[in-house]
C-alpha cells in the first residue's frame, strides 16, 4: 500500500472518532415530557400507561421510554387499588374481627375462612 493511502486511513480513523452520532440524542425536555405524561391521566379507555402507548404519545422509541421511567423510578403499570365492600354491616364486622386480634378471649383459637375462592373474588371486580 503506498504511503499516502496509509496516512489517509489513519487520519480517517481519527476523524471518525469525533463524528456525531447518527441520531441526535434527545434533550432533557423530552424526558421531562415523558415524566409529566406518566403522572397525568392515561389515554382514553385505558387504566394505565403502557410503554408502547407512551412511546407513541411522546414520539420516541419504547426503549427510550423505559430508560426514562427506570431513571426516575417510575412504574406506571402496577395497579395499587383497594376495593371497599358495599356490605351495610361492614363496620360492625370489622370491629368484631379487629376486636378478636386486639383483645382475644382467653384460651381461644381464632380461625379465618374466606367465603370465596380467589377466582370467584375476581368476578366481582
Amino acid at each position: 500500500m503506498p504511503e499516502q493511502q496509509v496516512g489517509d486511513c489513519v487520519d480517517g480513523l481519527f476523524r471518525g472518532k469525533t463524528r456525531p452520532p447518527r441520531i441526535a440524542p434527545f434533550g432533557p425536555e423530552v424526558g421531562d415530557r415523558i415524566v409529566a405524561l406518566t403522572l397525568a391521566e392515561p389515554p382514553v379507555k385505558t387504566t394505565q400507561w403502557t410503554g408502547r402507548a407512551m412511546a407513541k404519545a411522546a414520539g420516541v422509541s419504547l426503549s427510550y421510554v423505559q430508560r426514562v421511567w427506570r431513571s426516575h423510578g417510575l412504574q406506571p403499570h402496577p395497579i395499587r387499588t383497594f376495593k371497599l365492600s358495599n356490605d351495610p354491616a361492614l363496620a360492625a364486622k370489622v370491629r368484631d374481627i379487629v376486636g378478636l386480634y386486639v383483645d382475644p378471649p382467653a384460651h381461644a383459637v381464632v380461625l379465618s375462612i374466606d367465603e370465596k375462592s380467589q377466582i370467584q373474588a375476581l368476578d366481582r371486580t
